[in-house]
């Protein structure tokens, strides 16, 4: 009897020590998390705070950014949908309408903005020459975005 209780403590020591070890090399939970702050896509997307009136929610992105838009877009995207799309990371075109449209509100709504708004709309139309363009100034906006507070 006194063996058995001696293996079975042996045992519970080594499992304990085992997962004290695996708990020091724990990685988080969760292995991609979204910028949170008042100026990112997600954000906005989440309307929690009123949008800027020269730009309402329901406005088309053709409509805000011009008809050249068309060719990448829906002509009834709109910018609430614009801002919730998560296709960047496979679509340049998708990550481009989605951080030039949060750029474009943050030009509206955050004094200190490093873009003006007609500065945005260009940028944009400018960067609709190609997937590489697109990608760069998506990626250019998403960091003016999550700098912005």
């Amino acid at each position: 009897m006194a063996s058995l209780c001696t293996t079975l403590l042996f045992c519970l020591l080594q499992i304990l020590s085992l997962a004290a070890a695996a708990e020091k090399h724990r990685r988080p939970g969760f292995l991609y998390t979204r910028s949170r702050g008042r100026c990112t896509a997600q954000f906005w997307s989440g309307r929690r705070e009123a949008w800027p009136r020269m730009v309402p929610e329901t406005s088309t992105v053709s409509n805000v950014f011009g008809s050249r838009v068309q060719e990448h877009y829906r002509s009834d995207l709109t910018l609430v949908e614009a801002t919730a799309r998560n296709d960047e990371e496979s679509n340049p075109f998708g990550g481009l309408v989605k951080e030039g449209t949060a750029a474009l509100l943050n030009s509206y709504a955050r004094e200190g903005f490093p873009y003006k708004p007609w500065q945005v709309k260009t940028l944009v139309i400018k960067a609709l020459v190609s997937q590489a363009e697109a990608a760069s100034q998506a990626n250019i906006f998403l960091l003016a975005n999550q700098a912005c507070s």
